[in-house]
């Protein structure tokens, strides 16, 4: 009898190359990229600068306060939003890559899926940033619940959506070939 700490079945492989995988970035954003806060700036820069942009093509007079501790955009008239590291869309990155890493699939599909996915939330959390911001102007009462809870569940459900699409887009195959190799056996 042979001991492996990687298993054999496809769900508790991935459970553990996903845990493993989280840990090392979870280290990784906390001790190193965290502290250092150039990859949250970039983040942070680049939604509000895009928000800014589309709040402009929707008719709004946007403002942006950007500086090392100030991170705001907004519409003219409102206090606007001030953007914090937790909502970059950083944490959402890479939770969504790791999935697709730890999940069996051909690599070749993961360095195309995982940037478009990355690119799709990044845009969903722009039109979120957009869309608080109007919320700010048109009815401020509702920004706290909106944030907290609406977009948390759009999010996150989108990414879900994404998982949903790599697993049986992408990783079915993997399953059904183990599935036909248990029949095979079995025989």
């Amino acid at each position: 009898m042979s001991f492996s700490i990687i298993p054999k079945n496809p769900i508790p492989r991935f459970l553990v190359f996903f845990s493993i995988l989280y840990l090392c970035w979870y280290f990784l954003y906390e001790f190193l990229l965290h502290p250092s806060g150039k990859l949250d700036s970039i983040a942070i820069n680049n939604t509000v600068y895009f928000t800014s942009h589309l709040l402009y093509l929707l008719g709004y007079q946007p403002f942006t306060a950007k500086s090392d501790t100030i991170r705001t955009v907004g519409i003219d008239g409102t206090h606007g939003l001030w953007i914090g590291d937790p909502c970059n869309g950083i944490a959402l990155f890479s939770l969504f890559t790791i999935f697709v890493v730890a999940f069996p699939g051909p690599i070749k599909k993961k360095l195309w899926f995982i940037p478009l996915g990355i690119l799709l939330i990044h845009i969903l959390n722009i039109i979120r940033v957009t869309i608080l911001c109007i919320i700010v102007l048109k009815a401020p009462a509702y920004l706290e619940f909106n944030h907290n809870y609406t977009f948390y569940i759009l999010i996150y459900g989108f990414i879900f959506f994404l998982w949903m699409v790599w697993v049986n887009k992408f990783a079915k195959s993997i399953f059904s070939k183990k599935a036909d190799t248990d029949a095979d056996n079995k025989k």
